[in-house]
């Protein structure tokens, strides 16, 4: 169980990140190069989101976190979804979901932000991403491998693969283009406040094993997943599937707003699932920051 706070009283930079609830606390050197990615990108004159974005860059390119490099194995063994989303205090606002073929999907998020849209999905968001000028990228590590089999694995012998779910829901509703056949709903995330006391927040996840082609969990939905606005920035990870019902970082920056101190607002939004169910939020806030899981999670924070 992750929980770790550290209060603050001024305006002074700070970013938070995480790689995700269930993961390894062997993770967190990770996330505080990642975090120290996204300090050194604001002192290098750039925004919150600036900030936000460098630092999930960097988990998405570690290889150890269910994001970029690291995503899962849809459940044919071939195909890789991904989801990401921005967001920050002054307007900005961009999604993707259900993407392939991308090494980066948080910067084709940000440049989504750009556009007259906030989301794009599927085709026409890997096309988009063509078009804004990020290369094709699909690659297949061991790692991603091996846990794809342990996956088949696990469906093969009965024990349920999801919480809540019986593994014959996934052949039952089979949408692949492969036969039938017979991995953790993680994320990444940061959460930036600037010194000018400016807030943003950046997410990335490679998706859910087992799930349907074209899931799409919480990362890239607004308010459930993600939320920033002028009293602070919110991620969210764990399973989306229960925590869209609850618009859960949408909830806790309400909770914050209304004057509830920042840990005392992650811990009551983790209350609000059973202990069956992992879920993990880190905030940022005028005052704080704070981080709490039910789960392991790995996190860092740095500040300046």
């Amino acid at each position: 169980m992750q929980q770790a706070a550290n209060q603050t009283e001024n305006t002074q930079a700070l970013v938070v990140v995480h790689g995700g609830a269930g993961g390894s606390r062997d993770q967190d050197d990770g996330c505080q190069l990642a975090a120290g990615a996204g300090l050194d990108r604001l002192h290098g004159g750039g925004s919150a989101l600036d900030a936000a974005v460098a630092a999930v860059v960097a988990l998405e390119n570690d290889g150890r976190y269910n994001a970029g490099s690291g995503a899962v194995l849809c459940l044919d063994g071939e195909s890789i979804e991904m989801d990401a989303a921005v967001m920050d205090s002054t307007g900005a606002l961009g999604a993707v979901a259900c993407i392939q073929r991308v090494k980066n999907p948080v910067l084709v998020a940000q440049a989504v932000s750009r556009t007259p849209h906030w989301l794009l999905a599927g085709e026409g968001a890997e096309r988009f991403a063509r078009v804004a000028g990020f290369a094709p990228h699909h690659q297949i590590s061991e790692r991603q491998r091996a846990k794809h089999d342990r996956l088949m694995a696990t469906l093969a012998t009965g024990e349920a693969a999801t919480p809540g779910v019986a593994n014959r829901a996934f052949a039952d509703y089979w949408n692949y283009d492969t036969p039938r056949t017979f991995q953790p709903c993680d994320t990444v995330g940061a959460v930036v406040r600037d010194g000018a006391g400016r807030f943003a927040v950046a997410g990335s996840t490679g998706g859910s094993a087992p799930s349907l082609l074209g899931r799409v969990g919480d990362t890239p939905v607004i308010g459930s997943g993600f939320y920033a606005g002028t009293d602070g920035a919110i991620a969210v990870t764990g399973i989306g599937e229960h925590i869209v019902r609850r618009l859960l970082a949408y909830t806790v920056y309400g909770w914050i707003a209304g004057g509830m101190a920042v840990q005392e607002a992650v811990e009551q939004g983790v209350a609000l699932f059973p202990q069956e169910i992992d879920v993990g939020l880190i905030a940022v806030t005028r005052g704080g920051a704070a981080m709490h899981s039910n789960r392991e999670m790995p996190c860092a924070q740095v500040g300046a």
